[in-house]
């Protein structure tokens, strides 16, 4: 199963749920080990590879001792091992890491590392994007409140993952280890979704109000919708556009479980969409996360910084001009946009931005990171572009920009 893994047809977690269906016998605490071992590896690749060359045996196998060692115990992976394979081991466990390259300790491709070196405490950014990221949910604020929902999981299943509000969404509550969410009642009863503090922040941007008309562009699986339609009190309407048909369907059983009734989900093409013309200059507000390399969620996705290159880094930034640019038509005058990436590579993010603005003197840049304050506010951060990190603020990373249409005539 590594193998195909690491063969980079598909992501990983597609890879890892289809061989785990195909043993449908195999335990819950086995099933936790593997996924655990197997995202390891992938973060670790580059490291992983450079010591498994002084080992014997097949490459895989030698990668997936190494991804088992940082996951098990010695005690519990040595009755799976050859003696020369936990000779190997023993001398492996003596290296010094600190005295590998930082590209090869932190395991990253060679563009990726320079990119990243470039960032202010690039250190510290590498090695939490490392690190597992933790399982945080969102109440659904249609139908409860947060400290109803800790109060809930005070007792039960939840109370053994240490539930705690997050920092800075007042809608978060982030968990430790990974508590199966969705078989809870609470999920199917749509009082709770699975979402990154960091996207509950994007929303906030939007500020939506009761009967505004808003547009999630890139509406993918719903997450930002439902919390945007929340917001709205179920009131006004609520656009959900995306390219993806699929995406759409799987994010319909969400749109269900939430109560809200504003949300009208519309596949659109990718460029000149007859339904997207309709509504130039009617939107109150607009929002855009989107598709770019993903490079801010590698402690979720780690595949990511193998299947990323610069062409397609390139692809993206492409992409995001053009779909800026088909949203921003969109905008109603003294409306707001907002340009969200959950990048950290600046031509995706700050770079974008600035070349939307010099093209579209009719929109001026707004302090993200002031508007974000107002709803989060103990996120004291310097704009005027809100930036989120996870060695700084526990989320993914993730950029964001708000801009807004200028009054008719003005300049």
């Amino acid at each position: 199963m590594l193998g195909e893994v690491l063969q980079w047809q598909y992501p990983a977690d597609q890879v890892l749920s289809r061989w785990m269906r195909a043993r449908p016998k195999l335990g819950a605490r086995d099933r936790a080990e593997v996924t655990e071992a197997v995202f390891n590896v992938l973060r670790h690749l580059r490291r992983y590879r450079n010591l498994a060359e002084s080992g014997v045996g097949p490459a895989a196998r030698r990668l997936a001792i190494l991804g088992l060692n940082a996951t098990l115990t010695p005690e519990a992976l040595r009755p799976g091992l050859e003696d020369d394979e936990q000779a190997w081991l023993e001398h492996i466990r003596r290296i010094d890491l600190g005295a590998l390259p930082r590209a090869v300790r932190e395991s990253l491709p060679d563009w990726l590392d320079e990119r990243l070196g470039e960032l202010p405490d690039s250190d510290a950014l590498i090695a939490a994007l490392n690190q597992p990221a933790p399982l945080d949910i969102r109440v659904n604020p249609l139908k409860t409140t947060r400290e109803a929902v800790l109060a809930a999981f005070s007792s039960g299943p939840a109370a053994r993952h240490a539930p705690v509000a997050t920092p800075y969404s007042p809608w978060g509550i982030r968990f430790e280890g990974r508590p199966a969410v969705t078989r809870w009642p609470a999920f199917e009863k749509g009082e709770i979704e699975v979402q990154d503090e960091g996207s509950q922040i994007l929303v906030s941007l939007m500020a939506p109000r009761r009967g505004e008309m808003i547009i999630d562009y890139c509406a993918g699986a719903g997450g930002k919708t439902l919390l945007l339609g929340a917001l709205m009190r179920s009131t006004g309407r609520l656009y959900a556009f995306d390219v993806s048909q699929a995406r759409l369907a799987r994010a319909k059983p969400r749109f269900a479980r939430s109560g809200l009734s504003n949300i009208v989900p519309v596949v659109i093409s990718d460029t000149g969409d007859q339904r997207v013309r309709r509504l130039r200059g009617k939107a109150h507000r607009v929002l855009v996360d989107a598709p770019c390399t993903g490079l801010g969620t590698l402690r979720r996705n780690p595949d990511l910084k193998w299947r990323q290159h610069p062409d397609s880094v390139a692809e993206f930034v492409a992409l995001q001009q053009r779909i800026l640019a088909e949203a921003a038509t969109c905008v109603a005058p003294e409306g707001r946009l907002v340009y969200a990436t959950c990048s950290l590579l600046p031509e995706e993010n700050q770079q974008q931005v600035e070349a939307f603005l010099q093209e579209n003197p009719q929109f001026e840049l707004l302090d993200a990171a002031a508007i974000a304050a107002e709803r989060c506010p103990g996120l004291a951060e310097a704009g005027p572009y809100l930036q989120l990190r996870p060695d700084r603020h526990g989320t993914d990373g993730f950029f964001a920009a708000v801009l807004q249409r200028r009054k008719e005539g003005g300049v």
